[in-house]
């Protein structure tokens, strides 16, 4: 029976044919460059190509001072470095020490001639560029209805706003028939008028992304009238559809971050726009009746109602000064009347006839104040305050003025006996006056 053995046995020793091999310890691959991947650690991992075969090749980061430029996709290379099983894996693979450059591959100069092409006709200019919808209800996505970039879409959207719907169109994403099935489905969805679509597939090589390198789907991404969103492959992967496209997204996942906007962050939005918009609104509506309330005041103090009661108010305290004025006056030339009627009452002739006087005068009312004026035998009247009496002199004498006066009358006092004698002295002036104006007359 022959020998068995195990798959570790049999992959050491295959690996140690490959380390005892002259020429694969030393060796240069001449391919071009395909699925180039920069690892965070430094490493870099690439597939060399051909029209009949591929290897895969790595180039630690302690090697990379064997590279001079930045490796990527489609470039045409020489790889140099030993070529060596990776036992894990059970597969074999280049560890390049060197890359050199050897000219551009075919797939990448067809590359870079469409995008010159492209670009000349003004088909990557930012003027035809449409915004994508902020707040976008209805996203259309074109691409494998199997693929991982399907799910991460719907998984994202479900996160972000599970109210958004997805309209799924179906295409093919890699191989022959892949371009016109993208373009397909571009057309169908932009007749739908969905607010934004997402064209893209997962990572892969640049043979995987070709179809997103067809000028039918550039044209197809250029002529769309809802906007678009391009997501192929993974960050570092880049396509003619990113260019043509409205926008781009590194990845399928942040593409649909970008289409589905985040209903709990828009909510919060709306409530703090709420409470603003209402403190906003409070505080106008005081400024208003700020306004409002100067504006009543101001039509309150020129109104023709508010200028009439003030100059009521103002003539009823004017009534009020003159009312108090006129009374003073009245008082004042009330006590002054009674000063004068009280000095006119004292000089009166009838206040001295009402106090038993007389008033003496010849019978031609001619007045007598002296002795002298009357002659015995003539006739003479006597006026008292209620009548008139007619006489006759017997006889005058010349008498002291007190032996006139009774008792009663002695008794009067000081004051009034100097009133009496001051309106005799008075009537006596002007009798005498008068009689001797008379007389002289005569």
């Amino acid at each position: 029976m022959a020998s068995v053995y195990s798959v570790s046995q049999v992959t050491a020793y295959i690996k140690n044919m490959f380390t005892q091999d002259f020429a694969l310890n030393r060796i240069s691959i001449k391919g071009e460059v395909s699925n180039c991947k920069y690892h965070t650690s430094g490493h870099i991992y690439f597939t060399l190509k051909d029209g009949g075969a591929q290897i895969a090749a790595v180039m630690f980061s302690s090697q990379r001072k064997g590279l001079a430029f930045e490796l990527a996709e489609g470039q045409q290379v020489v790889a140099t470095g030993t070529v060596d099983v990776y036992e894990r894996d059970g597969r074999y693979q280049l560890y390049a020490r060197k890359i050199e450059r050897d000219g551009t591959g075919d797939l990448f100069a067809r590359f870079e001639k469409l995008k010159r092409e492209l670009e000349e006709m003004g088909m990557f200019d930012a003027c035809y560029k449409q915004p994508i919808p902020r707040y976008a209800l209805r996203v259309g996505v074109v691409t494998a209805s199997t693929g991982a970039a399907i799910r991460d879409i719907m998984n994202i959207s479900a996160r972000r706003n599970p109210y958004v719907q997805l309209v799924l169109c179906p295409a093919l994403v890699q191989g022959e028939r892949a371009a016109a099935s993208i373009v397909r489905g571009i057309e169908i969805l932009d007749r739908m008028g969905l607010d934004v679509l997402i064209v893209g597939r997962g990572g892969g090589s640049i043979e995987d992304l070709w179809a997103f390198n067809e000028e039918s789907v550039a044209r197809a991404i250029f002529n769309c009238q809802t906007p678009v969103i391009s997501a192929v492959g993974h960050e570092t992967d880049v396509t003619i559809a990113d260019y043509v496209a409205d926008l781009r997204a590194p990845t399928p996942s942040a593409a649909a971050e970008l289409a589905v906007f985040d209903y709990r962050q828009f909510a919060e939005q709306v409530a703090y726009g709420r409470q603003r918009l209402n403190r906003l609104m409070g505080q106008a509506l005081e400024r208003r009746r700020f306004c409002l309330e100067q504006g009543r005041m101001k039509l309150k103090l020129y109104s023709p109602e508010h200028l009439l009661n003030e100059k009521r108010q103002r003539l009823a305290d004017v009534e009020n000064r003159l009312a108090g004025l006129i009374k003073e006056r009245i008082a004042e030339r009330r006590h002054r009347l009674a000063l004068d009627a009280g000095r006119l009452d004292a000089v009166s002739p009838l206040r001295r006839l009402g106090g038993g006087y007389g008033y003496v005068t010849d019978e031609e009312d001619r007045r007598i104040v002296s002795v002298a004026q009357a002659v015995p035998g003539e006739r003479i009247q006597i006026r008292l305050s209620d009548g008139r009496i007619k006489a006759l002199v017997e006889e005058t004498a010349q008498e002291p003025l007190l032996a006139a006066f009774g008792p009663a009358d002695v008794q009067k006092t000081s004051a009034e006996k100097g009133r009496d004698s001051h309106a005799q002295e008075e009537d006596g002036g002007e009798g005498s006056a008068r009689r001797a104006g008379e007389r002289s007359g005569d």
